[in-house]
C-alpha cells in the first residue's frame, strides 16, 4: 500500500497509507488534510491544487493541457504545481510528498 506525505499549510507533515488507484485529492480530502476537491476529480476546478516535491516531479509526470488550464485558476501556483485529482497513487509513487500551497 503506497504512502503519501502531505505538508500542510502550517508546515506540519502527515503521512497516510492509501490504496493504489486512489488520487492524491481523494486521500487528502478523505483524511481531513485541507484539500477540498469540490468537483470530485472531474478536472473542472483547482481546489485540489498541490505542489509536488522536487524529488517526485519526474515520477508524477507532466500535467495535461486541460490540467494546465485549470491550474491557471489556482492560488499560489508554483513550478511543480499539479491538481491532486490527476495524480493516481501507484506502488511506484510510494513515499510521494506533496505540499498544500499557501491560500493567501
Amino acid at each position: 500500500m503506497p504512502s503519501i506525505t502531505f505538508v500542510k499549510r502550517d508546515g506540519s507533515e502527515e503521512t497516510i497509507e492509501a490504496a493504489a488507484g486512489l488520487s492524491v485529492m481523494e486521500v487528502g480530502r478523505d483524511n481531513g488534510i485541507g484539500i477540498e476537491g469540490t468537483c470530485g476529480g472531474s478536472l473542472s476546478c483547482a481546489t485540489c491544487h498541490v505542489v509536488v516535491d522536487e524529488a517526485w516531479v519526474e515520477a508524477t509526470g507532466k500535467p495535461s493541457l486541460d490540467e494546465e488550464d485549470m491550474l491557471d485558476l489556482a492560488f499560489g501556483l508554483e513550478e511543480t504545481s499539479r491538481l491532486g485529482c490527476q495524480i493516481t497513487l501507484t506502488d511506484d509513487l510510494d513515499g510521494l510528498k506533496v505540499r498544500l500551497p499557501d491560500d493567501d
